[in-house]
């Protein structure tokens, strides 16, 4: 169960912000609860149009003189980026701009295995080729030894990026990174491909309008793809990308959204996320980024086509690895629960693909809601990808740890790094050390709903207003609803079973919510239940008729008290981990026998997931983390069996009575007890 945070709107700014624009009431209200107060604020978010001059980033005027210097002195150029989607496109966009200007320009994208940014084996490469200038996309704002060390043979160095600088800045010509401290640029969140839109356009005598119309359709798909913050410019830069791409004429491009089967469909943001994107980041992960490189660069369209299909085999290679690591990590927390006790989840296996790793550590943070550091062993090196939310920093994390590693490098939310095997252990006690001291209480992966959907609310006048919000993703996420005290009415398996609908009564409406990857045996709720649910809502056009499409995020039974239950869940963690506990929550922790037989009762044989079993739970005087103790007593005697990776409990056969009282984790508790009574 996630914790929910259900905003309220202000009906009297609401209705200001109505009055003075084009907004419905509906999404005015959902642009208050967001804590927009006014309509600049408003139109700030929603109604930017245009770039600030690409000249107010720091050393953007030293940057161009040394890349055009560099162009009239016939100097060798290489744009040196990096594997994921952001890199390739920021590589792709300023090589074919560099290209026009008949520079003498090459690039160079490392191939994963050689790690993130520069190396020095690359730069000997480089020099070696006669490369006097590197030009760096979405990378080298930490690369303080290698910058050094391309100096020292003699090449210079434009550094654009969008990550967070270290204490010093690398060695170059012009460091053009909107974080820099002493950066006066009035947007900081661009990505690699934002920052590089943004030098083609100062290239280009700051014609902003050029560089959009050559490359926005590109620049869109690396914002969306690298999650940075769709508000302010970059929305902008979305806005005329999704425009650009709908009309598009770039042939790998055309044959990219062909292979996805989105040709012929309305390009919005989650097609860039999810169809093309996906892609892009499959070649560097199982083929060669290059490979999206050519694609990205192809005018004939057979090469172009057969270019994509190979991203698309890349794309399923990667789904199939990612798969058997998430089997693997499976196979890890069944064995060793203690896994997901800990204040950041962090899991190691031999040899999976650094280029899934990161992946697999948002699909566990995604399910467990909790920071995740996923790492591969190769040999004598690890390599490390982490994901967190909220107040908990990757970056600051990593940089605690900093005497553990090789390389490390990222942004609150997002991080990797690499270091040598015999630090791994002395890494992992660092993280825990760092978490302890900076969150005794760890954050809570939270879902926020904009608004309490009223029945009066479903319309379908006001659900299509939402469009007015497009287009969605961080920062400006699409609006979720709560919705509380329904009536089910019926639950239907739908998929063969893979999902469910829940049939509700609102108010005087009946309506469906679709509910992904939950089997009707797992929903936990049962006809004539009251429940409440957080939902997305769309519109979608059925043979001529529009129909309202209502999307489960979440939910639960209602009367649950959050509080109460994430409060419990964090004391048994903490007494899992044999940390000190005032000592009245030992006593709240410890279950009778009345309390333990009821548990048990409603096991069943088949699985019971365990947050369903605390939602039939309501009624009885049983805190979560009461709930979760006697499970581990009751696995401790054999009884039960349980797959911590599901969350789901197994009734074992038992042919003989057990006796309770001898079970270790029940003593524990119960000296725990006494102790705190003397």
């Amino acid at each position: 169960m996630k914790k929910w945070k259900i905003n309220k709107s202000n009906p009297e700014i609401a209705v200001r912000l109505k009055s003075s624009s084009d907004l419905s009431l509906f999404c005015a209200e959902v642009l208050t609860a967001r804590g927009i107060s006014s309509i600049d604020e408003a139109s700030e978010l929603l109604s930017c149009n245009m770039l600030s001059d690409p000249f107010l980033i720091r050393d953007m005027q030293l940057a161009v003189e040394c890349i055009n210097n560099a162009i009239s002195e016939g100097k060798k150029i290489c744009i040196y980026g990096d594997y994921d989607c952001d890199g390739v496109i920021s590589t792709v966009i300023l090589y074919s701009y560099l290209i026009e200007l008949g520079a003498d320009v090459t690039y160079y994208i490392p191939e994963r295995d050689e790690g993130y940014g520069l190396n020095t084996e690359a730069l000997d490469k480089l020099n070696n080729e006669g490369v006097e200038l590197i030009i760096t996309g979405d990378n080298g704002i930490t690369a303080l030894k290698e910058s050094a060390y391309a100096a020292a043979l003699g090449m210079k160095m434009v550094i654009t990026d969008h990550h967070q600088p270290l204490d010093s800045l690398p060695q170059a010509e012009a460091i053009v990174d909107p974080h820099r401290t002493d950066c006066p640029s009035p947007f900081k969140k661009f990505c690699g491909a934002g920052v590089v839109l943004k030098l083609v356009a100062a290239l280009s005598d700051g014609d902003l309008t050029f560089a959009l119309e050559q490359f926005g359709d590109l620049a869109a798909i690396a914002t969306v793809a690298d999650i940075v913050s769709l508000s302010g410019e970059n929305r902008f830069l979305v806005q005329i990308g999704l425009r650009l791409l709908a009309n598009t004429e770039r042939v790998g491009l055309l044959a990219l959204m062909d292979i996805c089967g989105v040709s012929d469909k309305v390009i919005t943001s989650s097609t860039l996320a999810f169809a093309l994107a996906p892609r892009i980041n499959a070649a560097g992960r199982f083929g060669s980024p290059r490979l999206a490189v050519n694609l990205l660069l192809e005018e004939d369209p057979e090469r172009a086509a057969e270019l994509a299909y190979s991203l698309e085999m890349c794309n399923r290679q990667r789904k199939e690895t990612e798969n058997k690591i998430l089997e693997e990590v499976q196979n890890q927390i069944i064995d060793a629960p203690s896994i997901l006790k800990q204040r950041v989840i962090m899991i190691y296996g031999d040899n999976w693909s650094h280029g899934v790793i990161g992946i697999v550590a948002s699909r566990l943070q995604e399910r467990f809601g909790k920071p995740v550091i996923i790492m591969t062993i190769e040999d004598d090196i690890v390599r490390g990808s982490a994901r967190a939310f909220g107040e908990f920093s990757i970056f600051e994390c990593l940089d605690y740890c900093r005497d553990c590693f090789l390389k490390y490098g990222g942004h609150p939310g997002a991080g990797g790094f690499s270091l040598k095997k015999e630090n791994l252990q002395k890494f992992i006690e660092c993280v825990k050390r760092y978490s302890l001291e900076k969150f005794p209480e760890m954050p809570v992966m939270t879902f926020t709903a904009d608004k309490l959907l009223l029945p009066q609310d479903i319309t379908i006048q006001n659900i299509s207003s939402l469009e007015m919000l497009a287009p969605y993703g961080e920062g400006n996420p699409s609006p979720v609803f709560a919705i509380c005290h329904a009536v089910v009415e019926d639950i239907v398996p739908i998929s063969k079973g893979l999902h469910t609908k829940l049939k509700i009564k609102y108010g005087n409406l009946q309506l469906e919510v679709l509910i992904f990857r939950i089997t009707t045996n797992q929903i936990g709720l049962e006809k004539h239940d009251l429940c409440d649910l957080l939902v997305t809502a769309e519109i979608n056009t059925y043979n001529g008729h529009k129909q309202l499409s209502l999307i489960c995020k979440d939910y639960r039974k209602s009367g649950i008290r959050q509080a109460s239950y994430f409060s419990a869940l964090a004391s048994y963690e903490k007494f899992c981990r044999d940390e000190e506990l005032p000592k009245s929550y030992y006593k709240a922790l410890t279950p009778n026998r009345q309390e333990l037989t009821i548990i048990y009762k409603k096991i069943l044989l088949s699985g019971t997931d365990v947050d369903t079993l605390f939602m039939q739970l309501q009624g009885y005087s049983i805190n979560y983390g009461k709930l979760l103790i006697a499970l581990d007593i009751f696995k401790s005697l054999g009884l039960v069996r349980i797959d911590s990776y599901q969350n789901i409990v197994y009734l074992n056969e038992v042919h003989e009575k057990t006796d309770l009282e001898k079970s270790p984790v029940l003593q524990k508790l119960q000296k725990q007890c006494e102790e705190g009574s003397m």
